[in-house]
C-alpha cells in the first residue's frame, strides 16, 4: 500500500476519532443510584432506565446497583458528584438520612431527581420527584378487600417490604387507614420480607408455625414476597387464591404476578408501575431547555383481580391484559 493511501487512511481514522470524541462530549451524563436487584419489579425498572438513557437518545448513563446497602448508595451519589455528572437520579433505599448528600449535590450545582420512592427531606433539597403513590396503593388493596369481604371477619398476616423503604411505609399506612374503619378485621402479625422471594417464604413459614388455622388473608408487599409465601403455603398444604381458604393480595403487578392473578392464585394485585424513565427524561429535557417542569410527577397505577371477581377497585384479569404487559 503506498504512502498516499496510508495517509488518507490515517486522516480518516483521526477524523473518526474526533467525531466520536465530539459525540461523547455532547452526551448528557446521568448517574442513577438504583436500589438493587431484589425483585422482578426492580429488574424491569433498571432495564427501562438503560433503554431510555442510551447513547442513541443522547445520554451517557452511569447506573450503580447499590444492592440494598444504604451506605453504598450514599457513596454512589457522592461519586456522581465527584465525577461532575450533569444529573443525578436516586431511587432511595431508605427514606431518611439524605440531607447532607443532597446539600453536597446542591453545592456542586448538580440537579437531583428522586425516583420511585420518597425521602424524608424538604422539597427544596432536590429538584424533582417522579414515582407512584404507594399510600394510595395500600388504600386500594384495603378498599378491594373490604368490598370482597362485605362485612365478614378478616384475620390478616402481612409481609412488609424492606424496613425504612417508603414503598413499604406507604403501603402499610394506606392499608392501615382502611383497616381502621373495620373493627371486624384483625392484623395478627406484620413482618418484613425485604421485598425478596426468600424473605417472603421465610416470613410465611414463621407465620404458619405461629398462626396455622387462624388466618384467612395474606398481604405481600410485592410479587416476589408473594411467590415465597405461596411456596410456604403449598408446602404446608394451605390453599389460597380464588378457590382457596386464604385470600392472597400482592403489589407490583409484574408479568409473572399477573399470570398468577390470571390463574386465580393471587386474588388481587395492585400495580406499582416500574416504567418511569421516560417521565424522568422528560423532566431533564425541560431542565436542559430552561423550561418550567413539574416538581412532582405521579406515574399512573391500576389494580387487577382474578377472573370471576367483579370489583369497583380493580380490573378483572384477561389474557389480553397479560399479553400487553411490557414487564
Amino acid at each position: 500500500m503506498n504512502k498516499k493511501v496510508l495517509g488518507v487512511l490515517a486522516c480518516t481514522a483521526v477524523a473518526a476519532s474526533m467525531v466520536a470524541s465530539a459525540s461523547a462530549e455532547d452526551l448528557i451524563t446521568v448517574g442513577y443510584a438504583q436500589v438493587g436487584h431484589e425483585s422482578d419489579w426492580r429488574t424491569a425498572n433498571t432495564k427501562n432506565y438503560e433503554d431510555v438513557f442510551s447513547a442513541e437518545n443522547g445520554y451517557e448513563l452511569s447506573l450503580i446497583d447499590c444492592d440494598n446497602d444504604n451506605a453504598a448508595q450514599l457513596e454512589a451519589v457522592r461519586n456522581f458528584i465527584t465525577q461532575g455528572l450533569d444529573y443525578i437520579i436516586i431511587a432511595p433505599i431508605q427514606s431518611a438520612g439524605w440531607d447532607t448528600v443532597l446539600q453536597e449535590a446542591q453545592d456542586a450545582g448538580i440537579p437531583v431527581i428522586i425516583a420511585d420512592r420518597e425521602i424524608e427531606a424538604d422539597a427544596s433539597m432536590y429538584d424533582a420527584w417522579v414515582g407512584t403513590n404507594t399510600k394510595n396503593e395500600g388504600i386500594t388493596a384495603g378498599n378491594w378487600l373490604a368490598e370482597q369481604l362485605d362485612g365478614a371477619e378478616a384475620k390478616i398476616l402481612q409481609i412488609e417490604g424492606s424496613v425504612g423503604a417508603s414503598a413499604a411505609i406507604g403501603r402499610t399506612d394506606g392499608f392501615a387507614e382502611v383497616m381502621a374503619d373495620h373493627s371486624e378485621w384483625e392484623m395478627l402479625d406484620s413482618q418484613s420480607g425485604d421485598f425478596t422471594q426468600d424473605g417472603g417464604q421465610s416470613v410465611m413459614e414463621s407465620f404458619i408455625k405461629s398462626y396455622e388455622g387462624q388466618f384467612n388473608v395474606v398481604i405481600c408487599q410485592n410479587d416476589n414476597e408473594a411467590y415465597g409465601a405461596m411456596d410456604a403455603m403449598d408446602a404446608a398444604g394451605i390453599t389460597y387464591g380464588v378457590d382457596g381458604d386464604v385470600i392472597l393480595i400482592s403489589y407490583d403487578a409484574t408479568h409473572d404476578g399477573l399470570q398468577y392473578t390470571l390463574d386465580g392464585k393471587i386474588n388481587c394485585n395492585v400495580e406499582c408501575n416500574p416504567i418511569q424513565a421516560e417521565t424522568v427524561k422528560g423532566v431533564i429535557e425541560k431542565m436542559e431547555a430552561g423550561e418550567e417542569y413539574e416538581a412532582t410527577t405521579l406515574v399512573e397505577d391500576q389494580a387487577f383481580c382474578a377472573p370471576g371477581i367483579e370489583s369497583e377497585y380493580a380490573t378483572t384479569m384477561t389474557d389480553e391484559i397479560l399479553a400487553g404487559r411490557a414487564y
